[in-house]
């Protein structure tokens, strides 16, 4: 009967060789193990030099010289090590629950120079400012206990999209073109849904889901959301819709379009939250932090969406509408917006709408322990390449922390077993 180890480094050994499986050619699978291997090692950075001297260290230059090949020149296909990945994870997911989010989220990387692909000065959520950066957008599947970027790619600006020049520089694809973040997260969206991927309601800050294009192209294709919206967007009130046509009087084409007037217009989120009765906030705790129990007050309110609709036939859809407004602060501080049953209570609403928090440490996690910002290349395939990389490894770790009831921290995993043939510097038998 093999121990948890054992039994760890096997299941290590075969999801390494699913994932050479979506490689290709043969002469890929070494680096392949090296590189998911090193990713998976302790060390404080995982570019390539480094890793290569941790599971190699007799042949340091041979190892870093066929890794880099690997993961700046091969044609091997990203999404397909990603699927690999997505589907390892879904099994021990499931057995804390079925998935309940698609997260749509996306993480910044700070960067010094014009070159690297993508750079660019823009807003940068790890720095929380504009600077130049790079930003990758992601879509995470997620439940309450797991979840796992399974699309992952790289924003180009669109002073990048329109430079012939560093785009041939950086091995551009020749067929992309400009798509702002949120037409990235639902052509991911889709492709999810074309794969059979378990769907579940699309989550998203108000970087998403303030676009009404988005929130639309969702309910088209039949997936419900919970996503962040601006306190200034804007929605007509509880029972109240735009004014229908104006009478036709006989002369001309008959009016279509719905109507608003002097005393009849929509109201911003803001105007709506700060009219609601005392009664109408509830305190709901959602989860367990480091420091105690996550709560605050909400309220809900069915309203319809407001943006353009003088050009529209027909009102917009009612849609929920969920407000959080934390005792002791000013004035609400979240909004969202929301297609789910009306029946949905509200802790369940609350929770959804806050689980983006495991998008946030997921990425905290793939940085600080597996690199995903240690890439020191420049090009288009490379950026991918290493992310769909480090989201493998993190794949990895987060089946094996699944395994476990409640699932374990990821320092409890530490390291990951070697494939056969590394021996990491320090162990015996090491140069």
């Amino acid at each position: 009967m093999p121990n948890s180890a054992t039994a760890r480094a096997q299941r290590f050994q075969a999801y390494v060789e699913q994932l050479a499986g979506a490689l290709g050619h043969r002469d890929r699978h070494g680096p392949l193990r090296a590189y998911v291997t090193g990713l998976c090692l302790p060390g404080e950075r995982k570019s390539i030099e480094p890793m290569a001297a941790r599971v190699d260290p007799r042949h340091v230059p041979a190892r870093h010289q066929s890794m880099h090949h690997f993961i700046a020149d091969a044609p091997w296909d990203a999404a397909a090590v990603l699927r690999v990945a997505r589907d390892w994870v879904l099994g021990p997911m499931v057995r804390h629950g079925p998935v309940v989010a698609w997260i749509v989220d996306d993480t910044g990387f700070p960067k010094k120079g014009q070159h690297s692909v993508g750079v660019a000065r823009q807003y940068c959520g790890v720095l929380g400012k504009q600077d130049n950066c790079q930003v990758a957008v992601s879509v995470s599947v997620a439940n309450e206990a797991v979840s796992l970027p399974v699309a992952y790619r790289l924003y180009l600006p669109e002073s990048w999209a329109t430079d012939r020049k560093r785009r041939r520089a950086a091995g551009v694809p020749d067929d992309l073109t400009f798509q702002s973040k949120w037409q990235i997260a639902l052509g991911q969206v889709q492709a999810l849904q074309a794969e059979g991927v378990p769907a579940a309601p699309v989550v998203a800050d108000a970087g998403y889901g303030d676009t009404t294009a988005f929130r639309e192209a969702l309910t088209t294709a039949g997936l419900a959301y919970v996503v962040g919206v601006k306190k200034e967007t804007t929605a007509w009130p509880p029972g109240q819709a735009p004014r229908p046509p104006q009478r036709w009087k006989g002369r001309g084409r008959p009016p279509t379009l719905v109507r608003r007037t002097a005393r009849h217009t929509p109201q911003s989120l803001k105007q709506l939250a700060r009219a609601l009765p005392p009664t109408a906030w509830r305190t709901v705790t959602w989860r367990e932090g480091t420091r105690g129990a996550m709560r605050s007050r909400f309220a809900r309110l069915r309203v319809r969406p407001a943006h353009r609709d003088e050009g529209r036939t027909e009102p917009r859809p009612e849609e929920g509408l969920l407000i959080e407004w934390p005792r002791g602060d000013a004035e609400p501080t979240k909004y969202w917006l929301s297609t789910l049953p009306e029946t949905t209570s509200l802790a369940d609403l609350v929770r959804l709408a806050k689980l983006r928090w495991r998008i946030e440490r997921d990425y905290q996690e793939l940085k600080d322990e597996l690199g995903l910002d240690h890439f020191e290349g420049r090009g288009w395939r490379g950026f991918h390449h290493h992310g769909a990389l480090c989201i493998a490894a993190y794949a990895f770790l987060a089946a094996e922390r699944a395994r476990l009831s409640p699932p374990a921290p990821l320092a409890f995993l530490r390291a990951a077993p070697l494939p056969k043939g590394f021996t990491p510097r320090g162990s015996p038998g090491a140069a």
